[in-house]
């Protein structure tokens, strides 16, 4: 009889289909039953040395548990709704979802989580820029597939996180292209003759975001303390589904097939055909009688400091009075058809700006002004932050009007001119080379100079 083995050591045979067996004690299940690990190998020396490593991750406590892992596709699921879902917010958790249902799934959705090589995610990677996705783009997905597999991680239900050792593309910093102080009072000269004057008075001269605007209410405006307290944002946010079978209730817009080649249905869609739907398609909430979650919604800002008050400029107070005053007689005007959000910016029926309609109003003044196209960051937070920098305002001041957490931030924010650098060059060189002070207009008949004084002058000229 053979003594009993200890408790925790491993077992290695050869068997007799003429492979070498290894069995290891990895602790519990979560049933109660052992936990026993296989591993196999056709010679000696591999098995120990594949028991060896198995071994040395259960006493460092990193070895993956028991039971078979999830795909990628499988795991992103169960991430996105259970665990990101707690944290992010509504926005980030709808575009968290956007690139893993039309980037991640289709490129490594197939992969078992623990058999994921890096080779498989530089694949992906380069087949999204072959197909026309900027870097940064590329970047953000390596991101969410990064945070997830590290929670796999953590969880022991992966040995490593393997995006840890890819390189993601580089990306170029996009360049800031703020408004100089003669556009921005071309484009607010455009923006007078329309009813959404003070919607843009308030984005271009205070830096506001977009969302930040359109979710202004008047009960987080104090004009006599001249505050602006924003509290809210405006986003759009994705429908969801609230019925218990989803594929099923959006079955009459189902397309499993591509489009032709000239398609009309889509034609004036500005981004082509919509993709084919796949076989286990939960899509097309919007249509769903039980919906929840979407649409336009008042959401909370990102950060804590994004909260905090900006001073009104006094100049625009008068004008927000009158503003408040119009919109006053507006809703006396629309009666029961008004609907009441407590937006300072609003349609003719009380609802908020739809944030597309605006930015297609942006790109329309842009036009009216005669300025050349750019983003609607750039007409605003940019513009602000360049021109408080042009007025002589110090950048710590000018972070906290942008609200940002750190100077370096504000330093991207900013973008310098080259008339304040001619300037500045300006008077290096009269440092090094004061330049002769101007004649005065002013005639003298006397002078009180003597004549040896004026020797003196002579010879130090020549």
């Amino acid at each position: 009889m053979s003594p009993r083995k200890p408790n925790m050591e491993s077992t290695i045979y050869l068997g007799s289909d003429g492979w070498w067996h290894g069995r290891v004690t990895m602790g519990v299940r979560d049933d109660g039953s052992p936990d026993r690990r296989h591993r196999r190998a056709r010679t000696e020396p591999e098995i120990k040395r594949k028991v060896k490593a198995l071994e040395a991750l259960r006493d460092k406590g990193r070895a993956p548990k028991a039971g078979r892992k999830p795909t990628v596709a499988g795991w992103m699921e169960t991430y996105l709704t259970d665990i990101a879902s707690l944290k992010l917010k509504p926005r980030s958790l709808d575009d968290y979802w956007s690139k893993t249902r039309n980037d991640i799934i289709p490129g490594v959705g197939a992969h078992r989580l623990d058999k994921l090589q890096p080779e498989h995610l530089e694949k992906m990677y380069r087949a999204m820029l072959d197909a026309g996705h900027a870097p940064s783009h590329v970047v953000k997905v390596h991101r969410i597939l990064s945070r997830a597999l590290k929670i796999a991680h953590r969880r022991r239900i992966i040995g490593e996180n393997v995006a840890t050792l890819v390189d993601p593309p580089s990306v170029d910093e996009t360049e800031a292209n703020p408004f100089t102080q003669e556009q921005a009072k071309a484009f607010l000269l455009a923006a007078a003759k329309r009813p959404t004057f003070m919607r843009w008075i308030v984005g271009v001269g205070m830096g506001f975001r977009q969302g930040e605007t359109l979710g202004l209410r008047w009960s987080y405006v104090d004009l006599d303390n001249e505050l602006f307290h924003p509290r809210w944002q405006l986003q759009r946010l994705t429908w969801r589904h609230g019925c218990p079978q989803p594929h099923a209730c959006g079955a009459r817009l189902h397309r499993f097939e591509p489009c032709p080649p000239n398609c009309l249905t889509h034609k004036g869609y500005t981004r082509g055909c919509p993709k084919p739907c796949p076989k286990t398609c939960t899509r097309h909430a919007s249509t769903c009688p039980q919906r929840k979650g979407g649409g336009l919604v008042f959401t909370r800002p990102k950060t804590k400091k994004s909260q905090n008050p900006v001073p009104i400029p006094p100049p625009f107070v008068p004008h927000l009075r009158e503003h408040k005053a119009q919109q006053v007689e507006a809703r006396a005007t629309a009666a029961e058809m008004w609907q009441e959000h407590d937006a300072v910016f609003t349609r003719s029926d009380g609802r908020p700006l739809d944030p597309r309609a605006d930015w297609e109003e942006f790109k329309e003044l842009l036009a009216e002004a005669g300025i050349s196209d750019r983003r609607l960051y750039d007409g605003s937070r940019h513009t602000a932050g360049t021109i408080l920098n042009e007025l002589g305002v110090d950048l710590v001041t000018i972070m906290e009007i942008l609200r940002h957490t750190q100077v370096s931030q504000t330093r991207r924010y900013v973008k310098g001119r080259s008339t304040l650098s001619k300037d500045a060059m300006q008077r290096m060189g009269d440092a090094f080379f004061p330049t002769a002070e101007k004649p005065t207009s002013e005639t003298r008949t006397e002078t009180t100079d003597s004549r040896s004084a004026r020797a003196r002058r002579r010879r130090r000229i020549r």
